[in-house]
């Protein structure tokens, strides 16, 4: 099938080369013309992929236009803080209905939705299917096919199971369920717990804290995720447990990398000015803030990493603060 991705950062490149490897025609749309001009000239990525061939079925463009009418297959792999303005464009540029795809692991700060509700609102009846990404996925490795995983595809229905067909090949597999809202949360949210995760890397503390971690910020974002109408189960796969282990312990997550340099003393502006990508966990920590309190659930870790984000408190506080609060059974609500 021809797709169109949008968005051509690191996760959107190997995407665009993983979708193009299992047979279909892709249209990459980068906002850069010259990550656009590089593709064009090189079948690479230099700027965010380096050494991962695109093939010749990746077609680059910095028209929005032109990808919105490329594909009834929208494959959206922006920034959250991006998605709806992005979105926005390409609703102007299409007469008829689309299909969404969401890549994008985040909540929009302004309006606390997630990204099917900003393409429920945005697109509204030229929506005519979504599905939600998600799952352990680093973009270097799925592109460099280091190895065959499984892949978390989740969606209504019928988009769901369409998508999962068009973009499963012998590298890349996926799996559909019909719980879009646990798929979203769970993606967002570990990206919170990956910025605490590296904290503790950064302060020093070892496995048996990180290994903790871990465990209650599942906790957390389990709570969340059923208030919002999510299911339980959800967070004991691929999109939960699955990709929060693989932010929190990889050495090629950014949101971890933030986490260790705060840990380390380093000051949040110099941190984000050193890095070319987005590291998503930063600004859904505003999010999951205000999601806890709109929903009146306590979320202690997610809470303290807005307090350091945004709190101006130190990392080494906000540890003292989760250790010494009461203690309580684990199943305690």
């Amino acid at each position: 099938m021809k797709i169109s991705v949008i968005g051509a950062g690191a996760f959107g490149t190997a995407m665009a080369a993983i979708t193009a490897n299992c047979g279909n025609e892709i249209m990459l749309w980068a906002h850069d013309a010259g990550v656009a001009d590089a593709i064009r000239t090189t079948g690479t990525n230099p700027f965010y992929l380096r050494g991962v061939s695109l093939g010749s079925n990746v077609r680059p463009t910095i028209d929005l236009a032109e990808a919105a009418r490329f594909s009834d297959t929208i494959f959206m792999v922006t920034p959250s803080h991006h998605y709806r303005r992005v979105l926005s464009e390409i609703a102007e540029h299409i007469d008829r209905p689309v299909s969404v795809v969401s890549g994008t692991k985040g909540i929009e700060n302004e309006t606390l939705q997630r990204m099917s509700e900003v393409s429920a609102t945005t697109l509204g009846g030229k929506l005519r299917r979504f599905a939600a990404l998600s799952g352990p996925t680093f973009a270097a490795e799925v592109a460099r096919e280091l190895h065959v995983g499984r892949r978390d595809h989740r969606g209504r229905g019928i988009a769901a199971r369409e998508m999962q067909r068009s973009l499963s090949c012998e590298t890349f597999r996926l799996y559909n369920s019909t719980d879009v809202v646990g798929v979203e949360v769970g993606g967002s949210l570990k990206n919170v717990i990956a910025i605490a995760a590296g904290v503790l890397e950064g302060l020093g503390l070892g496995n048996n804290t990180t290994a903790a971690l871990i465990t209650r910020g599942l906790h957390e974002i389990t709570r969340l995720s059923v208030a919002l109408g999510g299911r339980m189960e959800t967070m004991a796969g691929l999109a939960g447990m699955g990709d929060l282990v693989l932010t929190c312990t990889g050495s090629l997550s950014r949101n971890r990398a933030v986490g260790v340099a705060l840990g380390k003393g380093k000051k949040l502006p110099d941190i984000l000015g050193e890095m070319r990508a987005v590291a998503e966990g930063v600004k859904t920590a505003r999010s999951a803030k205000e999601l806890s309190d709109r929903h009146q659930i306590e979320m202690p870790i997610a809470t303290e990493m807005y307090q350091v984000l945004y709190g101006n408190e130190s990392p080494r506080e906000a540890l003292q603060r989760l250790m010494s609060r009461s203690l309580k059974a684990e199943a305690a609500r």
